[in-house]
């Protein structure tokens, strides 16, 4: 996916537009379209990203990496921010599937709270899509069939996005606790014990029982 973005540069020069390129899990930005052949200005893996959202601003989406960089952003509309939303989601959870790094057990715990977070956002942007699909069916003058295909994309990317996500939540639930991911713990059942020694047991106590019986009676 490629498009323009605003980035926050500074205080002096504020939100400039930029010229931004996801391809192969490492989303790059540019001056402009046409400087793309000249070099990236920066580029980050999205692996290593949190993805946030801003909850007032809704054109708003920041790339952070934890105690390093921060890249504010700010797309278009809230259509676009979106699909950037749903891209990069996509491009993390597919690079996230193929490489399987030896974590510590802190690595894991702080993965897993990532993870939410990201769960929680793409919730909120299926419940955004799902209204969006609502709202084109429910017209006055009837359905809008393109604004249905355009809203109907993005909700099936998202929940593409977030049952992976989900998996990842379920992947590393399961190695923080020791279990083998999506396997069923087994029960500890014990086995009934057979019928038929007992039924002998209790033959073998009542000849004993008769036995004492009436060798109590002849001491009387």
């Amino acid at each position: 996916m490629e498009g323009i973005l605003w980035k926050w540069t500074n205080y002096w020069n504020g939100w400039q537009t930029r010229w931004f390129i996801l391809e192969n899990g490492i989303i790059s930005y540019y001056k402009s379209q046409e400087e793309v052949n000249q070099g990236c200005k920066g580029s980050v893996k999205v692996s290593v990203c949190q993805i946030n959202v801003n909850n007032i601003d809704n054109t708003r989406l920041d790339l952070v990496i934890p105690g390093q960089q921060h890249m504010y952003l700010r797309a278009p509309s809230p259509q676009d921010r979106q699909k950037w939303l749903v891209a990069l989601g996509s491009a993390k959870a597919c690079v996230e599937s193929k490489t399987e790094p030896t974590v510590t057990a802190f690595d894991e715990t702080n993965s897993l709270s990532h993870k939410k977070s990201e769960l929680r956002l793409y919730c909120d942007l299926m419940m955004q899509q799902v209204h969006a699909v609502k709202s084109a069916v429910n017209t006055e003058n009837g359905p809008e069939l393109q604004k249905i295909d355009d809203a109907s994309s993005l909700l099936t990317a998202t929940c593409d996005t977030f049952i992976r996500t989900l998996e990842d939540i379920m992947r590393l639930t399961s190695g923080t606790t020791g279990n083998s991911p999506f396997e069923m713990p087994v029960p500890n059942i014990v086995p009934p014990k057979n019928n038929n020694s007992s039924k002998s047991q209790l033959n073998n106590k009542t000849p004993r029982q008769s036995l004492s019986r009436s060798v109590s009676q002849e001491n009387r």
